[in-house]
């Protein structure tokens, strides 16, 4: 009894202990065989194997693990999880070290290189030497429910471990690398380095020569060193300011006489062709006849209008931005003002035609607007860009100066007076101005300011003559010359129909009941004006080009003074011609000239009484329709 107890407390003593047999090598195999040691540390028991294990006979499938650990970890979902795997590979480490240190040297050699093989196979997945390795592998166990978790290290059994898409991702990071190697780029980059590096020029700087310091230089002009023969430097010469020169210089103020740019001033012809303007301006006959006529008599009277070779004249240089045509009934007289300053007179009943016409400058700018005076046709007053308003008189042949404002720009003017004492003036930058000629001075008696940006046309209104209209840039506004403020007045009626820039503004010439427009959307717009209320409505819209662009002067279309109730305006259709409107849109008469009229007249204006119409180009150019 003694006997058998004693070999029972030997087989107990033997499972609490590690045993480590003896190596027995059979050529490249080592065994190491280890029994588990059950050692409680924080609750978990690590468990240790040795499998033997050897390279020269190794095959996928002889590194597994016991059925018994296979049976008694696959009820364990999370036995693969990273945070257990490296809490187990530390616990083996911690508990394994002191354990082998007190059963003996060798044995603890033994483990320590077999952790070490295993640490550095999972993480490089290769092996290195042809030595022998032993696999480590690690159970833990829990001591609290008697579960456990199994931690198995990548690389047994051909990778078993990794799942299939871990397998095919090594696998196809490996055939990548012997592919990108076989290729051999990095070669071919070295190549193409040397290859650049050959090719390019050596950077050649050019040797600058070097300065003799003895040496003589080139000989230069003393004038230019400013130093006289003897070598003494001459004295700096003030510099002097470069007057740029004005284009268009204002003229003196004051009266100017008449001189003809284009004929001697001391000739016969132009004392008689003054006088020949002053005696016609004194018998004319006035026409107090203000009925309509009918359409159809009107049509045949414009059919009979023609031109010739004898009419057409080139009067005045460079564009033709204003015209007017003498009430006389006996002489044919026409007036032009042009883009240069110039006023051009023309006397069509004189033969041969260059000896009639006489060329004038009295202003340095445009005249934009020509009228005679109603009062005394023998006035012909011009306004100008410069600023400057004169009036010409022909009996004593001098251009008196009417009013003058440096400051500013005009750009039209009418008589609010019938005998054309009192002048109300359009500024181009908004404002307008109240001229009494029987006041001594250049100066205006008032300064009104508007709401409008610009004014193109001013033009008062014939019978109640306290009304005039203007013409903005795309505002039409009525205002009341006595309740005019110089602050800012308000107009009594606005027309805002317009949707672009506005050329022209005018009353009907007898009655004012009727108001045309010429606008740059390609219309012409006739309001009725018979009523000035707070309200003008729109009468008839005539669709016509007015797009003359930016060499021609801009169509203005202007009332027939015999026949209120039809209008005038200028043609960009080919064959060129001017044409004539119906109040109510319809089309009444063309003018045709032929090879006489080969361009386009953007000015026209018709005689008062008789059936002579002038037309002017931008070339300075009048074509003459008449009887």
């Amino acid at each position: 009894m003694s006997g058998s107890r004693a070999e029972a407390e030997e087989k107990v003593g033997s499972r609490q202990r590690l045993q480590v047999n003896e190596y027995k090598e059979n050529q490249n195999i080592a065994y190491v065989s280890l029994r588990p040691l059950q050692t409680t540390v924080l609750g978990k028991t690590p468990m240790v194997y040795l499998v033997p294990f050897s390279l020269s006979t190794y095959k996928p499938d002889q590194l597994k693990r016991p059925k018994s650990l296979l049976d008694k970890n696959s009820n364990n979902e999370v036995a693969c999880k990273k945070c257990k795997k490296a809490e187990i590979k530390k616990t083996c480490r911690k508990i394994l070290t002191p354990k082998m240190e007190a059963t003996s040297s060798k044995a603890e050699s033994t483990l320590q290189k077999s952790s070490l093989d295993v640490h550095a196979e999972s993480n490089k997945w290769q092996y290195k030497s042809t030595s022998d390795a032993v696999i480590l592998s690690a159970d833990t166990e829990s001591s609290q429910d008697g579960d456990s978790d199994e931690g198995t290290t990548p690389g047994m059994d051909d990778f078993s471990g990794l799942s299939p898409y871990e397998k095919k991702r090594l696998k196809n990071i490996s055939e990548n690398a012997n592919f990108f190697a076989s290729l051999q780029l990095s070669e071919s980059a070295a190549r193409l380095r040397e290859m650049i590096k050959k090719r390019q020029p050596p950077e050649s700087k050019r040797k600058k020569p070097k300065k003799k310091e003895n040496g003589t230089g080139c000989r230069r002009s003393m004038r230019l060193l400013k130093v006289d023969p003897s070598g003494v430097s001459l004295p700096a010469t003030p510099t002097q300011p470069i007057l740029v020169a004005d284009e268009n210089p204002l003229l003196p103020p004051g009266p100017l006489e008449m001189t003809s740019e284009n004929r001697d001033d001391n000739s016969e012809l132009f004392k008689g062709f003054l006088q020949t303007w002053a005696e016609v301006s004194k018998t004319r006959s006035k026409n107090t006849e203000k009925e309509l006529s009918s359409i159809k008599s009107y049509k045949a009277n414009l059919n009979g209008m023609i031109i010739s070779e004898d009419t057409v004249y080139k009067v005045t240089k460079g564009p033709i931005f204003s015209m007017a045509l003498h009430p006389s009934e006996i002489r044919t007289l026409v007036a032009a003002g042009a883009r240069s300053g110039q006023v051009g007179l023309w006397d069509l009943t004189h033969q041969p035609k260059e000896d009639g016409v006489y060329i004038f400058q009295p202003h340095s700018q445009p005249v934009s607007c020509l009228y005679f005076s109603p009062a005394n046709p023998a006035h012909l007053l011009s306004l100008s860009y410069d600023g400057t308003l004169r009036c010409g008189d022909f009996s004593r042949a001098v251009f008196e100066e009417v009013y003058r404002d440096e400051r500013s720009s005009f750009s039209s003017f009418d008589f609010l007076a019938e005998d054309a004492s009192t002048l109300i003036v359009g500024h181009w930058d908004g404002s307008m101005s109240l001229v009494d000629r029987r006041t001594p001075g250049t100066s205006c008696e008032k300064l009104i300011n508007s709401s409008l940006s610009k004014i193109r046309t001013v033009h008062v209104h014939p019978v109640h003559r306290q009304y005039f209209i203007t013409a903005g840039l795309r505002d039409i506004h009525i205002y009341d010359a006595r309740c005019l403020n110089p602050s800012r007045s308000k107009p009594l009626i606005s027309l805002t129909e317009h949707t672009k820039s506005i050329a022209s503004a005018y009353f009907s010439p007898l009655t004012g009941n009727r108001v045309v427009t010429t606008c740059a959307d390609c219309k012409l717009r006739i309001f009725d004006s018979s009523c000035i209320s707070s309200k003008i409505p729109l009468l008839t819209t005539i669709r016509h080009n007015t797009i003359t662009g930016r060499w021609l002067t801009r169509f203005q279309a202007v009332w027939d003074p015999k026949q209120e109730d039809c209008i005038i305006v200028g043609s960009m259709a080919h064959p060129r011609r001017v044409e004539i409107f119906h109040e109510r849109g319809k089309w009444v008469h063309s003018f045709l000239g032929g090879e006489c009229l080969a361009s386009v007249c953007s000015i026209n204006a018709m005689h008062p009484t008789r059936y002579i119409l002038a037309g002017g180009n931008s070339s300075g150019k009048i074509h003459v329709f008449m009887n």
